[in-house]
């Protein structure tokens, strides 16, 4: 199974609504999921403005990998984040603020490590923590905390 072929039966498992934004489509994984989520899902395979995307209402979750540019933007909108940490510095990132900070859940990956390929069941199961489950709401509300408190530190004065 491709990271593709999890995360499009992830979201379909999962049950909840959702916004993919797909910079390499594997289209028919796409077209096969569309059909599958009807108006549940949309799917966009052009680029898209992630700031404006991340200040939306209706935004409740970021499955993202978890750079620390992308992290601190999505501190600022105070939407939390499933972290997906694959290169570089994002499993240290994801250690960090899943662990210390305490505003992040993980995807669990096959060999339970920080990085990893991602199994169909725990991707499924850390979309519903993420926006259904008590841990998701402890999540949420320590994510506001802190995005308050980046807000009053950038804040003029």
């Amino acid at each position: 199974m491709t990271y593709m072929e999890a995360i499009a039966e992830g979201l379909q498992e999962s049950e909840v609504n959702f916004l993919w934004v797909v910079r390499k489509p594997e289209t028919s994984v796409l077209n096969e999921l569309g059909e599958k989520v009807g108006e549940r899902g949309i799917i966009v395979t052009k680029w898209v403005n992630q700031s404006d995307i991340l200040k939306h209402e209706s935004v409740k979750g970021f499955l993202r990998q978890c750079g620390w540019n992308s992290f601190l933007e999505n501190i600022c909108s105070e939407v939390p984040i499933l972290a997906w940490p694959m290169i570089v510095e994002q499993p240290l990132n994801t250690r960090m603020v899943v662990e210390e900070i305490k505003i992040r859940l993980r995807v669990e990956t096959c060999d339970r490590s920080v990085k990893g390929f991602v199994k169909l069941e725990g991707l499924k199961k850390m979309i519903k923590e993420l926006m259904d489950e008590e841990k998701g709401k402890e999540v949420r509300k320590k994510f506001k905390e802190v995005g308050a408190a980046a807000k009053k530190a950038m804040a003029e004065g």
